[in-house]
């Protein structure tokens, strides 16, 4: 080999060198390709972490599966349970129905009593004003031009009086006539007829005429009619026996008559 072939190759051999990178190159420039490949970035991951993620979610979703997945046994418990709720309503409506009517059994249990304790002499007034119908004809059989009496009629005169008080060695008594035993009589009927009146009024048992009123079916009983000439047609006009009530309810009718439409 010349001097000049070796001068040649060697030259080539530096040139080679010097185009190769240095060891301590290649390591940075790795080094730096790693740190680059791990780097993230806020708008994007690796496809490594995204696949991870993709994993834990399934993972997740696989321990609580969404939707409706129960099983049988708690099919069946709900099913109990929505049967007892509407068993309790039932129950409850029921109960509240037995309420109302054990109220409504109880104002009318005190309201019947009350009108038992109020009306449970009706049937015996009743028997009894029979007997005040008999004193008020009694009373109305005597006219009051009957009980006027004067002093000559109801007393002797003074001069048989005299005569009769020397004659008769014993003290004098005033002879009463008839007159005078007719007043006392009536006087007597009187007071009773009042005193009666005057106990049933203790018990709310009150009479009452209705002449001059229209006719009402519930509280007066028509004995007749007659055409009366002024009177409007359906108006009392003559009461035969008193009405009498007993609070608000009718104790007995008023027995009356009725006027009737003149025929002209």
């Amino acid at each position: 080999m010349t001097c000049a072939q070796a001068f040649q190759l060697f030259r080539s051999c530096a040139a080679t060198m010097s185009s190769r990178p240095s060891t301590n190159a290649l390591h940075r420039q790795s080094r730096r390709a790693m740190a680059m490949g791990t780097r993230y970035y806020s708008g994007a991951k690796p496809e490594s972490a995204t696949e991870e993620a993709k994993e834990g979610e399934d993972k997740e979703e696989n321990k609580h599966p969404e939707g409706p997945s129960s099983t049988p046994a708690e099919n069946e418990w709900e099913t109990k349970l929505k049967g007892k709720e509407e068993e309790v309503t039932d129950l409850k409506a029921r109960l509240q129905y037995l309420q109302a009517d054990f109220l409504n059994l109880q104002r009318n249990a005190a309201r019947e009593k009350e009108q038992q304790k109020d009306f449970a002499i009706s049937r015996f007034a009743s028997d009894l004003l029979e007997t005040v119908d008999v004193l008020a004809l009694a009373l109305k059989s005597v006219p009051s031009s009957a009980l006027q009496s004067s002093a000559s009629e109801d007393h002797p005169s003074n001069s048989s009086i005299s005569s009769t008080t020397t004659e008769s060695s014993g003290p004098s008594i005033p002879q009463k006539s008839a007159r005078d035993h007719l007043v006392e009589l009536h006087h007597g009927v009187e007071m009773t007829h009042r005193l009666l009146l005057s106990t049933l009024f203790k018990y709310q048992i009150k009479p009452f005429d209705p002449t001059g009123d229209v006719f009402d079916p519930n509280k007066m009983e028509a004995l007749y009619q007659a055409p009366i000439p002024g009177k409007e047609p359906g108006t009392v006009i003559d009461c035969q026996k008193s009405g009498y009530m007993i609070k608000d309810r009718v104790l007995r009718a008023a027995q009356v008559g009725v006027a009737q439409e003149v025929q002209s």
